[in-house]
């Protein structure tokens, strides 16, 4: 005689569609593999890790100095610049160029370059995440899409130094929720203590990221052509990050998030 589940109990579908679970395999490469590191090496002919050495050690504080002021006010311009436009397909390539134009004139002025342009360069990508954010249905005037938005930033920025069972994709979405608990971008930013400490967590990943870009730019493969070149691999990283993790988040909202994260850390459990 068949069993009749406890009242209350909410039945999950017991797997995912094919081509759903080929999306979600997909989004957990480029998620738990992130290659920025590799592809920055491959052009600058020099290990990363190695030309991270050579980074003066005031430099790495000028750079998440500004960094949390500099996301806050990002992102605030970036969503509002998307609100009253037509709803569109993200618009990759353009960004692309955009931020090689800015590196390009950046590359110039070498180090001090990178502190000139950075507001640009981050509302360009942020404004990239938030159109890619779109395209996979989200709502950017809602609080919790907004934060998703930051979260791209955090999730780029894994380091060897991590630890594994902290730093996985849902363990940072994890650590960053404890900061945001919904709200408006306006509210957001008004208040000191939930949306500083993710501005804060946030920033703290990106910096890492921002450290192997200025180490870049220490190798001399001809100045103003490395600022461009550097600047559009970081585009694509961050494009690719934001598409695995609003593609997740769009499952979630299929599945249910519980289904979802079951699937993903099989995978995981998998390699």
């Amino acid at each position: 005689m068949q069993q009749t589940p406890e009242i209350g109990i909410e039945l999950l579908p017991r797997t995912l569609e094919a081509g759903d679970l080929e999306a979600l395999h997909a989004a957990h490469e480029q998620l738990e593999h992130p290659s920025l590191a590799a592809r920055l090496s491959s052009v600058i002919g020099t290990p990363i890790e190695v030309a991270l050495t050579l980074l003066p050690q005031h430099w790495y504080q000028a750079l998440h100095g500004v960094v949390e002021r500099t996301i806050e006010k990002s992102l605030s311009a970036a969503l509002t610049s998307l609100r009253n436009k037509h709803a569109s397909n993200a618009h990759d390539a353009y960004y692309k160029l955009l931020v090689g134009s800015a590196g390009a004139a950046g590359g110039f002025f070498g180090l001090p370059g990178l502190l000139l342009e950075l507001p640009v360069t981050t509302t360009l990508m942020l404004r990239s995440i938030a159109e890619i954010a779109r395209e996979s249905g989200e709502d950017l005037h809602h609080g919790d899409t907004q934060a998703a938005c930051l979260q791209v930033f955090a999730l780029g920025g894994r380091s060897e130094m991590d630890d594994a069972a902290d730093t996985g994709y849902y363990g940072v979405r994890l650590a960053l929720a404890a900061y945001w608990k919904g709200g408006a971008l306006e509210s957001m930013f008004a208040q000191t203590g939930a949306a500083a400490g993710l501005v804060h967590a946030v920033a703290a990943r990106f910096g890492m990221d921002l450290s192997k870009r200025a180490a870049a730019r220490l190798v001399p493969i001809a100045g103003a052509a490395s600022g461009a070149l550097v600047n559009a691999i970081f585009m694509q990283h961050f494009q690719e990050m934001a598409r695995s993790h609003f593609t997740i988040r769009w499952l979630e909202r299929k599945y249910g998030s519980d289904l979802v994260k079951h699937h993903y850390e099989r995978l995981s459990q998998a390699k």
